[in-house]
């Protein structure tokens, strides 16, 4: 019963955030030329949990999540999909996909994050993205290996 109650509280929380699974994201991403931010985490993390469930939520009452296709990948039942996004190193991981005039652009931030600093990572990832209608197309999973 226990294991019942935490996953619906993870899916709430989950939920109140805007997270999608990745492929509804990266679909939402292609459509809207948004950038792509994803949370790599794992359900055992205290820090993804704290960023999942206090950070994340703060940041969407700001609207910031808003103005990006969001997901979270759990490296524990999305293992492939998670070391692909990430280079190596530990989590949680806040991942950005963004399409800008000179190409794809991939930033990460490593460890737990507040608010503010969420919020500043992706306020400068929307500063130079493409507009819908130039772009190209493409994947960000397919540009995982694009850096700074």
């Amino acid at each position: 019963m226990t294991t019942i109650s935490l996953a619906i509280v993870l899916h709430a929380a989950a939920f109140a955030t805007g997270a999608q699974t990745y492929a509804e994201a990266h679909a939402q991403q292609k459509e809207t030329g948004r950038p792509l931010v994803v949370l790599i985490g794992a359900d055992w993390c205290p820090a993804c949990q704290t960023m999942k469930n206090n950070a994340l939520p703060q940041v969407a009452k700001r609207g910031a999540l808003s103005k990006v296709s969001y997901a979270v990948v759990n490296t524990d039942q999305e293992g492939t999909l998670a070391r692909q996004m990430m280079n190596g190193g530990s989590i949680p991981q806040l991942v950005m996909f963004r399409e800008t005039n000179n190409g794809w652009r991939r930033e990460t931030l490593v460890g737990s994050q507040d608010p503010a600093s969420i919020e500043a990572f992706i306020n400068r990832g929307l500063s130079d993205v493409k507009t819908p209608a130039n772009a190209l197309g493409g994947s960000p999973q397919s540009n995982a290996a694009v850096t700074e």
